[in-house]
């Protein structure tokens, strides 16, 4: 079956200044999907989501959107949605300015949805948008996003200030309006555990530098722990690459790269030490724990004795 990439992106780079903030990134996105830009803050992903919106200029690489290069390209953001929690609007704007304007930018706008969701949000409309709290700011712009049915809309860190059941009436809403309204979608989170069951895939950037890509059921494979006496482990694990360590006394757990195959399993039996699946919440903590981000490519990188982060681990 052919798939259709809304979004690729090729030898990204981009610098301020004499800093660099991406390097090389290679990736693509898949129509009808929703994929997570994962990493920790401060790792691009801000940066690689406005690039993307045609917000800012790339300092090299290719970046195509819909066929075409996204910046300052009218054609291209009239299909396109970009919602962050610290979107501006002008000084008296209240929600309910937001909602009538909707249309205006967006040809897909679902009115009906919109006000389905201020009443699930309990958003009062005839607030000013100023005074709004953090979480009414997030419901606001979660609303836009899901009201514009944009054929690609990019949600940055939607959830900032809204509590758990808040959260997840978006997922609900999100994972069912994606289904009846198919559509693709890039979220960035650190919540991942939470969205782990909407996302099909995962693309996690460390400093700048792409170390993972792959559906979310291979990333579930991508890595194992090793769990048990900490010289047990070592034996077990000498010439694999270790993502991050864990310790507590004489034991101690590892995250290690890689699948776990039938070598490892026979070491970690005839050792005493336990093998256990890496949620992807703990992965991309691991991954956001490598000294050299190039060296953690799932991709082409070779078997190496890498133990990226030690935690002593202390009651």
């Amino acid at each position: 079956m052919s798939t259709t990439n809304v979004v690729q992106v090729a030898g990204l780079n981009k610098s301020y200044g004499k800093t660099n903030v991406l390097e090389s990134l290679d990736f693509n996105i898949e129509e009808n999907t929703i994929t997570g830009l994962l990493g920790r803050n401060g790792a691009g992903k801000t940066t690689i989501m406005s690039i993307l919106a045609g917000q800012e200029p790339r300092s090299g690489g290719r970046v195509s959107v819909f066929g075409a290069d996204p910046f300052e390209n009218a054609d291209v953001l009239a299909n396109m949605c970009f919602v962050r929690e610290s979107q501006k609007y002008p000084e008296d704007f209240k929600t309910s300015h937001v909602l009538k304007t909707g249309p205006w930018f967006f040809e897909n706008w679902d009115a009906a949805l919109a006000d389905e969701l201020v009443e699930v949000f309990r958003l009062p409309v005839t607030t000013r948008i100023k005074k709004l709290s953090r979480g009414q700011l997030s419901a606001v712009a979660i609303i836009v996003g899901m009201a514009s049915r944009a054929p690609l809309t990019i949600f940055d860190e939607p959830y900032l200030g809204l509590d758990a059941t808040a959260r997840g009436l978006f997922y609900d809403y999100l994972l069912r309006d994606s289904m009846k309204h198919p559509r693709t979608i890039l979220m960035s989170t650190h919540l991942i555990d939470e969205v782990s069951n909407l996302l099909e895939k995962v693309v996690v950037i460390d400093r700048g530098r792409k170390v993972l890509d792959m559906g979310v059921d291979e990333a579930r494979d991508a890595a194992f722990t090793v769990a048990g006496g900490a010289q047990a482990i070592e034996s077990v694990v000498h010439d694999r690459k270790v993502l991050r360590t864990q310790t507590l006394g004489g034991l101690a757990s590892v995250t290690v790269d890689g699948a776990a195959d039938a070598d490892i399993r026979a070491r970690a039996a005839a050792h005493g030490v336990e093998i256990g699946s890496v949620g992807l919440q703990d992965l991309v903590s691991a991954y956001g724990l490598i000294d050299d981000p190039a060296a953690a490519a799932i991709t082409g990188a070779p078997p190496a004795r890498h133990h990226a982060a030690t935690e002593e681990v202390t009651r």
